[in-house]
């Protein structure tokens, strides 16, 4: 069967790419075709467009770049009729995505949608959308399915793909490789994750680095995404000689005492991993503004909002500063009460989100479903 994908961000990157090995397992003669990165074209996807190009962060820099992204949906929509899918596989990035789908329900074209847009905080309308342009919905949060029965909708809750991810590199794993392959030596490490779009990059990095004028018993380390340069990274750093990691965030989350972790599908990762972190957020400020008016949710941090609880401190636009950075990372680092129950509450987060298995539950829906 022919497949086409469409994932617009790193994460859905991840995620895409076991999805298609888990397709791959259940279908020798699958064809793959569609938007994502490095992961996905890895693991056999032919790459119509790369995530470098299609990560556009707030509603301001939407809206400046808004003439780029019509001119993406049209490609993507001749490129999906010149290729004829079975079926077309949506992951997440809703702003492109839902577009996507109502052009596909027009078509007649059946469409998948894998892990859920983040419509329980916002725009909570889009759900009639979905609903009757989507053939089905794949959810990764437990919370999600409660919250599309609210409006009618019957949706399948396959587990989160990322403790797939993890499980299966925590096999492959030994900490005195990782730090010997990358000239780390013995001292513990501080992880920095200042995001995977340069708008973010650029607001949390010169903050985060400082870290290192007040812990000079810690290595800081960068996390830096595949598509950025490291020059992007070191002009950024204020002069501060700080490694930078490529494609090994989760060894490097593996191995670190702490991480400073900007929101998003990373904090997630962090907690799943078992490091104690803390969440921090600075955007545009108008772009923030709006948000604050539109956005109905108690937390930004996945891990808070999953378990419904602050386990993890949030530093959100002007909090994120570094004295306040300092401060809640010395309590991170020191043994002690506050460390051990995050580091407790980590392995409940587990337990909320259920076993292994997402990408394969998914692919095989899926393909019951082409069948049928």
């Amino acid at each position: 069967m022919k497949y086409y994908i469409i994932a617009g961000e790193a994460s859905g990157d991840l995620h895409g790419s076991n999805l298609i090995k888990a397709l791959k397992a259940k279908d020798s003669e699958a064809v793959f075709r569609g938007w994502g990165g490095d992961l996905m074209e890895e693991s056999g996807m032919q790459l119509v467009r790369h995530i470098r190009d299609l990560a556009f962060m707030g509603f301001i820099e939407v809206l400046f770049n808004l003439p780029t992204i019509l001119k993406n949906i049209r490609l993507c929509k001749k490129d999906i009729l010149e290729f004829h899918p079975d079926a077309v596989i949506l992951i997440d990035y809703p702003g492109f995505n839902l577009r996507i789908s109502k052009f596909l329900h027009k078509e007649g074209i059946k469409n998948y949608y894998y892990i859920s847009p983040q419509i329980w905080a916002w725009k909570q309308s889009r759900v009639h959308q979905i609903k009757k342009h989507v053939s089905r919905m794949f959810v990764i949060l437990p919370f999600e399915k409660t919250f599309y029965a609210k409006f009618g909708m019957e949706v399948d809750f396959v587990g989160h793909p990322l403790i797939d991810a993890l499980e299966q590199e925590a096999l492959g794993f030994n900490e005195e490789r990782f730090r010997e392959r990358n000239h780390l030596g013995d001292k513990n490490i501080i992880a920095l994750l200042p995001g995977s779009r340069r708008q973010e990059i650029k607001k949390m990095l010169p903050v985060m680095v400082q870290l290192q004028n007040d812990f000079p018993d810690y290595q800081l380390i960068i996390a830096g995404a595949p598509n950025i340069e490291d020059d992007f990274y070191q002009k950024l750093s204020k002069g501060f000689d700080i490694p930078i990691l490529k494609k090994q965030t989760h060894q490097l989350i593996r191995t670190a005492r702490a991480a400073a972790v900007t929101s998003g599908t990373a904090s997630l990762e962090t907690a799943l991993l078992e490091c104690p972190e803390v969440i921090c957020y600075k955007g545009n400020y108008f772009s923030y503004q709006i948000a604050r008016r539109i956005i109905h949710i108690k937390y930004i941090g996945l891990p808070n909002l999953i378990l419904d609880k602050a386990m993890i401190r949030e530093l959100i636009q002007q909090e994120f500063n570094y004295p306040a950075l300092k401060e809640e990372m010395q309590k991170l680092l020191n043994p002690g009460t506050y460390r051990n129950q995050m580091l407790e509450e980590c392995k409940r987060l587990q337990q909320e989100l259920g076993g292994s298995g997402a990408s394969a539950n998914t692919a095989e829906l899926i393909i019951n479903e082409i069948k049928k």
